[in-house]
């Protein structure tokens, strides 16, 4: 055919091979010129990003529209990430250490100087800081498993004689009325005794508080001059007997055992057993933290074990981890000898004082699984009983445990009026029945 025959180019059969179709010219010219498609006016054809596919070779970067390859920046932890998620293990290993090693190695008196609650509140701050994770700038990928870190540490720490919680003031304490010969009694620290007081007010609170039976420590006066031998004796007892007509007084190095029952026995327990008769007062004093007397109440006996165990700190620094382990050895020695002396006691038994331990201390765990707990009686969420002043008392050192034949109708925790750091507790008990 010649070419003044040839049939224009529109005339071309499309399927003829080499040849381009009509519609190429359409799309192409759309794209790139932007000219007559309606999506050029800034529309994008949500199935572009599909359409134009990987991305050319040699250009760098992501494929457009390609989502899933985003900057791992995003992805990464920020600071307050990481200290979050640092201080949820950091305490959660706390936690785990004391419940492997309280009681069972000395250097943990020193992490058992927490207070029991911070058990419980800790966990719970930790959980409410999760939450305000997203105000942060970046994304928190962590959330989730700060959520399970928090609740692992609490599940941990709020096993409620750890934490020192009473679950028995939901109920009001568990308060019983109590029978016409209810035995009331006072157990107190009370602070050197009138060293730094009106002495005459001193007898006088004493007096009022009307107990039956009052176990008292630190019976003594201290001279902080002469460091740990700065106990002495208080020079008066006669005073003390004239406050309390009617009463039996036994005393013994800093305890004081008041009691208007007559007293049929005073067995001596632990380390003072094996001290002479002529022993000095600091002697006695360093042995003598255990006082039992068993007390005729009608036709029944009580054991009162009147107890102090020695504080576990020296806050002089010479010597400061030694005598910590001193220590330790002291009050150990001292808890063993009152469970067994209470283990092979057949009468019911009441025992309280200053134990200088807290609920979460493993130190009581054997005296505790064989006695009740008197603040089982307490309408207090949290019975704390040092310090007492100016500071909020967060610390339970103060005990007062029963035979779990002996019935608690009431326990409280009552401000000493100044007179001692250590609040005053007040049981109201009965004795079971005669068989």
């Amino acid at each position: 055919m010649s070419a003044a025959h040839r049939p224009p180019p529109s005339a071309v059969d499309p399927a003829a091979p080499g040849a381009a179709g009509p519609a190429v010219p359409e799309v192409v010219g759309s794209v790139v010129s932007g000219a007559a498609d309606p999506a050029a006016s800034g529309a994008v054809d949500p199935a572009v990003p599909e359409v134009v596919g990987p991305a050319v070779p040699g250009a760098g970067g992501p494929a457009v529209g390609d989502r899933a390859t985003a900057p791992t920046a995003r992805n990464r932890w920020c600071p307050g990430t990481r200290l979050l998620v640092a201080v949820t293990l950091g305490w959660l290993l706390l936690t785990v250490l004391h419940r492997l090693l309280t009681g069972r190695w000395w250097f943990w008196l020193l992490p058992d100087l927490l207070p029991p609650v911070a058990y419980v509140l800790a966990p719970v701050l930790l959980a409410l800081v999760v939450p305000a994770a997203r105000l942060l700038r970046r994304p928190v990928p962590s959330r989730p498993r700060a959520v399970v870190l928090t609740a692992a540490t609490l599940a941990l720490g709020l096993g409620l004689p750890d934490a020192g919680l009473n679950r028995y003031a939901l109920t009001g304490g568990g308060q019983v009325a109590p029978p016409v010969d209810a035995v009331r009694v006072l157990v107190w620290n009370t602070g050197y005794w009138d060293q730094d007081d009106d002495p005459d007010a001193f007898l006088r609170f004493l007096a009022a508080q009307r107990a039956d039976v009052y176990l008292l420590q630190e019976h003594l006066y201290w001279d902080s001059a002469a460091g740990l031998r700065g106990a002495r004796p208080v020079p008066e007892p006669a005073r003390l007997r004239a406050a309390f007509p009617g009463y039996t007084v036994v005393a013994r190095g800093e305890l004081v055992t008041l009691s208007r029952y007559p007293v049929l026995a005073r067995p001596p327990v632990g380390p003072d057993a094996a001290l002479p008769a002529e022993a000095d007062f600091g002697r006695v004093f360093t042995a003598a933290k255990v006082l039992r007397t068993d007390l005729a109440v009608g036709d029944r006996v009580l054991s009162a074990y009147n107890v102090h165990l020695p504080v576990q700190l020296n806050l002089a620094p010479r010597r400061f981890l030694g005598f910590v382990a001193e220590r330790d050895a002291a009050r150990r020695a001292q808890l063993r000898a009152l469970e067994a002396d209470v283990a092979a006691n057949p009468h019911p038994v009441l025992v309280g004082g200053d134990f200088n331990t807290t609920p979460a201390m493993g130190d009581l765990r054997p005296l505790r699984d064989r006695l009740r707990d008197a603040a089982d009686a307490s309408a207090a969420g949290y019975p704390a009983s040092w310090p007492d002043g100016r500071l909020p008392a967060l610390w339970r050192l103060d005990w007062t445990l029963t035979s779990p034949a002996v019935r608690v109708h009431r326990y409280e925790l009552r401000a000493p009026a100044g007179l001692s750091d250590h609040r005053a507790q007040h049981a109201l008990i009965s004795l079971p029945e005669v068989s």
